[in-house]
């Protein structure tokens, strides 16, 4: 059976198995550190619910920013394609999950990325990637949205690019102001979406309807 690389360890291409790979001495540096934390805690890592809780730690934050072992610009180009096809490509709703560099709280949400092409297409799980290569490391929603959106230009070089972010920040609603509700939408633009309003509109009204 064929095997992908997911960027950290490796996944079948059935989806059943998988093998993540884990740098020894650092997880077990890092879980050496967490159990010093609980310990600042006020917890007893030695307890039964705690006793393997910095491994699983250490290991789970090692997932969780992934993609700084991640080229996104690689993930383009092991995909492009010439075509002549010069209206918008819109992949809408993917889902994002990061880490907010300021208390390093997770933040969630989902993307909306559309480009025009110049001569060429990618595949288009390749720009799910690309958010997810840039969304799992350490972050802030306004670079996230930046970095899709340059990748994307400086990779494929179409005629434009558009990215918008909607995310709630659970630094906001589990402490701090502890508004649940709230979302936070950030957007990037270049090319024809940044100089013709039509375009843009066009774009934000497909993103905003319910076609599937």
């Amino acid at each position: 059976m064929e095997i992908v690389n997911n960027g950290f360890g490796a996944v079948e291409e059935s989806g059943y198995s998988r093998i993540d790979v884990w740098d020894d001495e650092r997880t077990q540096k890092m879980a050496e550190h967490y159990k010093e934390i609980l310990k600042l805690l006020g917890e007893d890592p030695e307890r039964e619910g705690l006793k393997d809780t910095p491994m699983r730690v250490a290991k789970a934050m090692q997932f969780l920013n992934k993609g700084k072992n991640i080229d996104p610009r690689e993930i383009i180009q092991s995909a492009m394609f010439q075509e002549d096809y010069k209206e918008m490509v819109i992949v809408k709703d993917i889902e994002l999950y990061s880490m907010c560099e300021h208390h390093m709280i997770p933040f969630y949400g989902k993307a909306h990325v559309a480009y025009i092409p110049d001569k060429y297409i990618t595949g288009l799980s390749k720009i799910a990637h690309v958010v997810e290569a840039y969304a799992r490391r350490l972050q802030v929603q306004e670079r996230l949205t930046m970095k899709i959106r340059d990748c994307i230009q400086h990779t494929l070089k179409p005629m434009g690019v558009a990215v918008v972010i909607e995310a709630h920040h659970m630094c906001m609603q589990m402490r701090g102001v502890q508004k649940q509700n709230s979302v936070t939408t950030t957007s990037a633009f270049t090319g024809t979406f940044l100089k013709d309003t039509r375009t843009r509109d066009e774009f934000t009204h497909l993103i905003g309807s319910e076609l599937h």
